[in-house]
């Protein structure tokens, strides 16, 4: 089950990444939700998707804890 909220929580990611306030409240609700290692793995995953878009690095803030 887990691991299914970690993959859903990409896919959404993946689609919201257009716009900077929607994937911050996104990512904001996935630290929220996931257990800690899976917040690590979501870390990995959203610094690819910030390489490919740069404007969704200020969302790094809430994964800084």
């Amino acid at each position: 089950m887990a691991r299914a909220m970690l993959e859903y929580t990409k896919t959404i990611l993946r689609k919201v990444s257009f716009d900077t306030t929607l994937f911050c409240k996104e990512v904001q609700k996935a630290v929220q939700r996931l257990l800690p290692y899976e917040i690590e793995e979501l870390k990995i995953y959203i610094l690819s998707l910030v390489q490919q878009n740069p404007e969704l690095d200020q969302c790094l803030i809430y994964l800084k804890a």
